[in-house]
């Protein structure tokens, strides 16, 4: 037993060093972190959202003694509280996207499926197309799938469904279909429209799409 006390011992200090080394490390990359993300959300619209990385004492893991938690305030003079419990869903999505931005690995073999549900929610202009630039580049090397109503967003996909709801046999159903490049043109114009699809609009569809290939 005696012998057992020691190498307990001995471990722990090994552990407490090993945990030190790693916890200076993270709060070195968590500084780093938020300013890119601080950065990112400058161009989605959040130009005044405050992002912190906190880091508290936890259990000792094979993750090493940290607990780590995001905090943000999106409005001036409130103090950085936990994402979850402050943020919009819009705004989580946004965050989202930042922080995947800011962390996308080089390509490798292992391909990420990441999903956007309307992550350009009151948004417009260049922040809508500053979002369908980065969700064009973590597709580069991610599978993302991107739920949007924003034409500035829609242009930059490399595939484009349609989702709209029907009535089959006294029931609501949604039906999806992808479309060719011609009816992508379409739905893109009457996006900026509205139903009626002007040649305007049609002209204008046509240019977004060819400026997001760029």
């Amino acid at each position: 037993m005696e012998e057992l006390r020691k190498a307990q011992k001995r471990l722990a200090a090994d552990f407490q060093k090993v945990s030190s080394e790693l916890t200076e490390r993270r709060a070195a990359a968590a500084r780093k972190l938020e300013k890119r993300v601080e950065a990112e959300l400058a161009q989605l619209a959040m130009e005044r959202t405050i992002f912190r990385v906190d880091l508290s004492p936890s259990e000792w893991s094979s993750d090493g003694a940290d607990r780590v938690a995001f905090l943000v305030s999106p409005n001036v003079g409130e103090e950085p509280r936990p994402l979850e419990k402050v943020a919009s869903g819009g705004e989580i999505s946004r965050i989202a996207l930042a922080l995947k931005t800011c962390l996308a690995a080089p390509k490798t073999r292992t391909v990420r499926t990441l999903i956007f549900d309307e992550v350009d929610t009151g948004v417009g202009g260049s922040a809508a197309e500053g979002i369908g630039r980065r969700l064009k580049k973590l597709a580069s090397a991610n599978q993302v799938l991107c739920v949007t109503h924003l034409p500035q967003v829609a242009s930059f996909a490399d595939h484009h469904y349609l989702v709209e709801k029907q009535e089959s046999k006294g029931r609501t159903v949604a039906v999806i279909e992808e479309l060719d490049t011609a009816a992508r043109t379409r739905e893109v114009g009457r996006m900026l429209s509205g139903q009626k699809l002007t040649p305007e609009a049609l002209k204008h569809a046509e240019q977004l799409i060819k400026s997001a290939s760029v």
